[in-house]
């Protein structure tokens, strides 16, 4: 009974379009008082117990970095670089801004930071230099996805909080998927560029105006081995890298690149509030969700299901990258990760899936929502910062989707491109 109510109340405010985070707290609050094992004032305790976490302190921490990187001119300095080595190719704009998002991912763990951040500057480069619109919004959408896949990651930090498995690990796993899906999207990006006759920078290159772009963006491209370097040395945790990581955009744009003043700072600051808001209800309603189901033992219940259904391991990661993907239509990351994730783990560690496999299984799958409507957030983001309709974005969209497909299949059935890392240390 308190299953139905929990399901059908969550389907029901859904459809409403009511918020996704207060429609799983008010789905949480129907089914405490469906049934009698929980208080009615547990809903409000979790919303201040489960944000009041070490671990999650790396959310609003790493979503506030992002938006500081983004506005203080460390991804112009990066796309500089990135254009000096790789702009003269075939297609080089379009594999620039590929290089530029990876690259941006190290350090902001957000896609549609990535997509606004990096696409503010290469959309209208782009287009002046003849790119179609929507292959260049398409473009920019995709590669923003890997904001959420090559470390540092938020929806990895979720993941690992909900199942208990290291964020470390997680994000030591993301490097090999992140890089796969990019050049993946570079390749297509070169062939496709070929095809419609888009040629690269016509400038020889030269080594003195390559040291100079580096050495303008040297505290740029010092911020991903600062972060990540520190939590692989055993220096600081990931919550703690967040905090430099915040602590050190801040520097970047107030003091060494003064594109932030105490005044225009409030910009990038009031986006973090309002994302790190929205963010931390979900988590919080979304963690009452999971202890109702932990009650119910609906994951137990869904483990037995599928194994009754078939015990190969192979078939059983289908149909739950099936499910993944139809998810990521309709729901954001966030609560995707907090809700499902509890439910889906036991599953896959029950047919011998590694926990650091299956989590990027899952952010990857995901990420793929980022571009899929009606959700689709990495569309919507691309299709506000190139002013253009968001018709214009699903046009170009479809082949980039294929290609994030196949590479997420890869992802799925080759477990050695996440946990090659853990073999090599």
């Amino acid at each position: 009974m308190v299953s139905a109510v929990l399901f059908i109340s969550l389907a029901v405010f859904l459809l409403l379009n009511v918020p996704v985070g207060i429609a799983i707290g008010l789905s949480s609050t129907a089914a405490v008082f469906a049934g009698d094992a929980l208080s009615p004032g547990y809903i409000a305790q979790t919303l201040a117990s489960s944000t009041d976490s070490f671990p999650i302190m790396a959310v609003p921490l790493f979503i506030l970095a992002g938006d500081l990187m983004g506005a203080g001119g460390v991804s112009r300095r990066i796309l500089a670089v990135a254009n000096v080595f790789f702009g003269r190719m075939t297609g080089g704009l379009a594999i620039v801004t590929i290089a530029v998002c990876m690259f941006f991912a190290a350090v902001s763990g957000s896609g549609p930071a990535t997509v606004a951040a990096v696409g503010g500057m290469v959309i209208p480069t782009m287009l002046r230099a003849g790119y179609s619109q929507s292959f260049t919004l398409a473009l920019i959408a995709t590669a923003g996805s890997i904001g959420v896949i090559i470390p540092p990651s938020i929806p990895m930090v979720l993941y690992g909080v909900s199942t208990s498995t290291s964020v470390s690990d997680l994000f030591l796993g993301g490097f090999g998927p992140g890089i796969i899906i990019g050049l993946a999207l570079m390749g297509y990006a070169y062939f496709y560029s070929k095809k419609a006759g888009w040629s690269g920078n016509p400038e020889p290159f030269e080594w003195k105006v390559a040291r100079h772009a580096i050495w303008e963006a040297k505290w740029a491209l010092l911020n991903p081995l600062i972060i990540l370097g520190g939590i692989y040395a055993g220096i600081f945790t990931p919550t703690e890298a967040a905090a430099v990581a915040a602590v050190y955009a801040f520097i970047c744009g107030v003091f060494v690149y003064r594109e932030l003043n105490f005044k225009t700072l409030w910009g990038p600051i009031g986006t973090s509030c309002s994302t790190i808001g929205t963010t931390m209800v979900i988590l919080g309603c979304a963690s009452a969700f999971t202890k109702i189901l932990t009650i119910e033992r609906i994951p137990n219940m869904i483990t037995e299901a599928l194994i009754g259904l078939t015990s190969n391991g192979s078939v059983i990661l289908l149909i739950i990258t099936v499910l993944l993907l139809i998810v990521g239509c309709v729901m954001d990351t966030t609560p995707a990760i907090l809700v499902l994730s509890p439910i889906l783990y036991p599953v896959a560690v029950s047919v011998g899936v590694d926990p650091v496999h299956f989590g990027l299984i899952m952010v990857v799958n995901l990420a793929i929502g980022f571009l899929t409507p009606p959700l689709g957030i990495n569309l919507f983001v691309a299709s506000r910062v190139g002013e253009a309709p968001l018709e214009v974005v699903l046009k170009g969209i479809m082949p980039f989707l294929i290609v994030m497909i196949l590479c997420m299949l890869m992802i799925v059935y080759v477990p050695w491109i996440t946990l090659f890392p853990f073999m090599l240390f």
